[in-house]
């Protein structure tokens, strides 16, 4: 299926979300869409879905003009979309979350017919090497089967042109190059793929063709064989440092000292089993590993934020094992979670608000019983202006901003007092190039203040470009302590779990 869309303008008030864009996607092509988040990617996409109505322009298929109402049009005319927050019911079976809407049927006793839909599950698993078991309950997998099921979904559908947004944005290394492998095997089919996306790497690894946007305009086209440099300029409409800039580390103090530590799981499993670390002042210690081997219960543990079943935990010499949230805040430590919506930010405070979270109890921002507003005000404007968050003012509601500003909302937040842990899990992910470059920058100056910080991390870039020292967790143990010299082939076995032969004490400066 060949895709075109002439002119396509959406505005939202005074807002030009797209503008008079052009685009061509041609058949059995991958078609990167790369952009900084709020670029207009998923505006456009949602308004060739039938989700959004261009005010102008005129999408054709096959060179016939078409449009939509509705999503079910797109999905007569073809189209499927796999969202970045999947569309799945948990409680349901693979089986039954692909035929929702469109169940199979007895053709008698019109009653559902679970075995048919089982049956074209496991045809569509296996004829695009999706691999997924039709019986077993969604909300059980993994985030790299549960998109798997998301893909299936609209295959069943009978979609050429498949719609990829932000589809590595939660996936490890090892579930995006298996995501890779499955677009592969359906451009091969036929099938044309838009890849929306701001990672230059992953765009370079499968895309035919990539087509840049940037404030809702397209800046322009340009084969995956294009440098990073390019590619970034053209996203951000300026230069960009791909690397990061920093010295090597001076340690000083213990700051952060984690001894035996064990924080239960689900159904009496260990989620973190006995791990022992320290963290020095003026040091990035990065935590690597595939994304659920305890990496979040630790980090929710040091925050006081889940109970600690054994083993201790001091900042500065004080022991802080079990305490309050709000004591760990007020003993310096400063904490970026991995869920910036669901856990960092209250989405219907306003930007001023959200920036004194941590700290609206206490002086300057409280005044006996209430809160001194102006001071509230004035320290906003002046957090927004510095970490240059991107909002209308500081009274903008934070959820109406992109996931980099509101990224960086809660950076201004934790940086805006003196630290001497900070605590970042997974700090860029599903940011764009220039958030990311941004996120960097600023930590490394806080390591550089003397502060100690601990990077969580399931992007190995990251962690490489960060750490002064990596320890790597396995089903909650941590299995290997080294530098960044580490190469890639034995970090990736101590993330699996295998025996590298090389030892290395967890405590290791």
């Amino acid at each position: 299926m060949k895709l075109e869309l002439r002119g396509i303008t959406k505005r939202f008030g005074p807002l030009v979300a797209n503008d008079h864009i052009d685009l061509t996607v041609e058949a059995s092509q991958v078609h990167a869409l790369l952009g900084e988040n709020g670029a207009g990617k998923t505006t456009l996409m949602n308004q060739l879905y039938g989700l959004q109505h261009p005010d102008e322009g005129q999408i054709l298929l096959d060179g016939r003009p078409v449009s939509f109402s509705r999503p079910a049009d797109a999905i007569a005319a073809g189209i499927g979309m796999v969202h970045q927050h999947f569309m799945l019911v948990p409680v349901f079976t693979v089986a039954e979350n692909v035929t929702l809407g469109v169940e199979p049927v007895h053709r008698f006793a019109g009653l559902l017919d679970r075995r048919r839909a089982r049956r074209e599950v496991h045809r569509l698993s296996q004829e695009y090497h999706l691999d997924v078991d039709p019986d077993a309950i969604v909300e059980t997998l993994p985030v790299g089967l549960q998109q798997r099921v998301e893909i299936i979904k609209v295959l069943l559908r009978r979609a050429n042109l498949l719609i990829l947004d932000e589809p590595t944005a939660v996936l490890t290394p090892g579930e995006t190059e298996e995501l890779f492998a499955i677009m592969r095997s359906l451009k091969a089919s036929g099938h044309s793929i838009v890849f929306i996306t701001h990672k230059l790497k992953e765009v370079q690894a499968i895309a035919d063709t990539v087509t840049v946007l940037r404030a809702g305009r397209v800046v322009g086209s340009l084969p995956p064989t294009a440098k990073d440099e390019e590619l970034a300029s053209m996203m951000v409409g300026h230069s960009v440092e791909l690397t990061v800039s920093k010295q090597p580390a001076t340690p000083g103090e213990v700051v952060l000292a984690v001894d035996d530590l064990v924080i239960e799981g689900k159904e009496g499993t260990r989620a973190v089993d006995g791990v022992s670390f320290e963290l020095r002042a003026g040091e990035i210690l990065g935590v690597a590993g595939v994304q659920g081997n305890g990496q979040t219960e630790l980090c929710e543990a040091l925050m006081g934020l889940r109970h600690v079943g054994a083993g201790s935990v001091r900042v500065s010499g004080r022991d802080l094992t079990n305490a309050r949230t709000r004591e760990v805040l007020h003993a310096g430590v400063g904490y970026i979670p991995e869920d910036r919506q669901g856990d960092g930010l209250v989405g219907d405070f306003t930007v001023a608000e959200n920036l004194v979270l941590d700290t609206y109890d206490r002086p300057p921002y409280s005044r006996a019983f209430s809160l001194a507003l102006g001071t509230v005000e004035r320290s906003a404007r002046k957090f927004v202006a510095e970490f240059d968050v991107r909002a209308q003012s500081a009274d903008e509601l934070v959820r109406t901003l992109s996931g980099g500003n509101q990224q960086k909302v809660i950076l201004a937040r934790e940086l805006s007092r003196p630290l001497a842990l900070l605590i970042a899990s997974q700090p860029t992910r599903g940011l764009d190039i220039g958030s990311v470059e941004y996120m960097h920058r600023r930590i490394v100056e806080e390591r550089d203040k003397g502060t100690a910080v601990l990077i969580v991390s399931s992007e190995l870039d990251e962690i490489y470009a960060l750490a002064d020292r990596i320890v790597v967790m396995f089903e909650g143990r941590i299995v290997g302590v080294r530098t960044p010299a580490v190469s890639r082939a034995e970090l990736g076995l101590l993330m699996a779990g295998a025996d590298t032969g090389t030892a290395a004490g967890a405590a290791a400066p």
